[in-house]
C-alpha cells in the first residue's frame, strides 16, 4: 500500500511545483510589462506638440475597471456565484488598504530616493507575518522571522552594492527625513495587511479568485472615479486621450497587463499563501 501512497505523493508535488512555476512566471513577466508601460505612458510625450499624461489617477481608474469587467465576465461564463461571498465592507477594505499602499509609495519618492525605497521593499515578508500573527493566529517560530530577515539583508545588498553613491541622486540626506520614512513604513504595513487580508478571505469564505477580484476591483473603481472628479481631472484626461489616440491604446494595454497580473497575484495568495507572495515580491526587487 505504501507504493501507491509514494506515487501520489509524488505527483501532487510535481503538481504544486508546475503551480509554483505558473504563479512566479506570471507575476515576473506581467510585472515587468506592467512597469514598462507605466513608464512609458507617463514619461514619453505624446503627439508633435510633445504633450505629456500627468493623470495617473485616471490610470488606476482603467486598470481596475478593465480588471471588475473580465473577473464579472469570467464568473458569469463560469456559471460561479456573483454574489458577494463575504460582507462587501470587507472587499472595500483590501481596495482602501491597496490604494493607500500605492498612494504611500508614490508619495514616499519625493523624500528618499528610488534604490532607498526598493531596499524598504525587500522588508516586505516580515510585514506579512506579523500581519498573519495578528489577523490569522499563525504562529512563526523564531527560524521563520530569521529567515525573513536573511533573505531581507541578502536583498537589500544585492541592490545597494551597485548603487554605490546613487542611493540619494537628487538630494543628499533626503532619505532620512521622518515624513519619508513614515511614508515607506505606511507603504509596508498596508502592503502588507492588504496581501495577508485577502489570504483570510479566501481561506475563511473559500471563495474564488473572480469573485474577490470583481468586488475589490469595483471598489476601487468607484474610489478612484470620484477622486478624478474631485480633483478634475477626468475631462482633462478624457480630452487628452481623445486626442492622442497612441495613448489611447497604451492604456488599454496596460489595463489588459493590470488585469492578467492581478489574476497572478491573487492566484498566488490562494493557493500559497501572503507570506510566499510577499518572498516571491521581495525577491524581484533584484531582478
Amino acid at each position: 500500500m505504501a507504493e501507491p501512497d509514494s506515487v501520489n505523493e509524488a505527483k501532487e508535488k510535481k503538481k504544486k511545483l508546475w503551480k509554483a512555476v505558473f504563479a512566479i512566471s506570471g507575476i515576473m513577466l506581467t510585472l515587468v510589462i506592467y512597469g514598462l508601460l507605466q513608464e512609458k505612458i507617463m514619461r514619453v510625450p505624446y503627439g508633435l506638440k510633445k504633450e505629456y499624461f500627468k493623470h495617473s489617477l485616471f490610470l488606476v481608474f482603467c486598470n481596475r475597471l478593465t480588471t471588475s469587467a473580465v473577473s464579472a465576465a469570467a464568473l458569469l461564463a463560469s456559471k460561479k456565484v456573483l454574489d458577494p461571498v463575504a460582507p462587501v465592507y470587507k472587499y472595500c477594505l483590501i481596495s482602501v488598504t491597496n490604494i493607500l499602499t500605492t498612494t504611500c509609495q508614490y508619495e514616499a519618492l519625493k523624500y528618499v530616493s528610488f534604490p532607498v525605497q526598493t531596499l524598504a521593499k525587500c522588508a516586505k515578508m516580515i510585514p506579512v507575518m506579523v500581519w498573519g500573527t495578528l489577523i490569522m493566529q499563525k504562529k512563526y517560530r523564531g527560524f521563520d522571522y530569521l529567515v525573513a530577515f536573511l533573505v531581507t539583508l541578502g536583498c537589500s545588498v544585492f541592490i545597494l552594492f551597485p548603487a554605490g553613491d546613487d542611493i540619494s541622486p537628487y538630494n543628499k540626506g533626503r532619505e532620512n527625513t521622518v515624513w519619508g520614512v513614515s511614508l515607506m513604513v505606511g507603504y509596508l504595513g498596508f502592503d502588507g495587511f492588504t496581501s495577508t487580508f485577502q489570504d483570510k478571505l479566501f481561506k475563511g469564505y473559500n471563495m474564488e479568485i473572480h469573485n474577490q477580484i470583481f468586488y475589490t476591483t469595483i471598489c476601487s473603481s468607484i474610489l478612484s472615479f470620484t477622486g478624478l472628479i474631485l480633483q478634475g481631472h477626468l475631462l482633462p484626461a478624457v480630452d487628452f486621450v481623445s486626442r492622442h489616440r497612441d495613448c489611447l491604446f497604451d492604456i488599454a494595454l496596460l489595463s489588459t497587463v493590470a488585469t492578467a497580473s492581478q489574476f497572478f497575484i491573487s492566484y498566488t495568495i490562494r493557493t500559497f499563501g501572503a507570506l510566499t507572495f510577499a518572498a516571491i515580491m521581495t525577491t524581484r526587487q533584484v531582478s
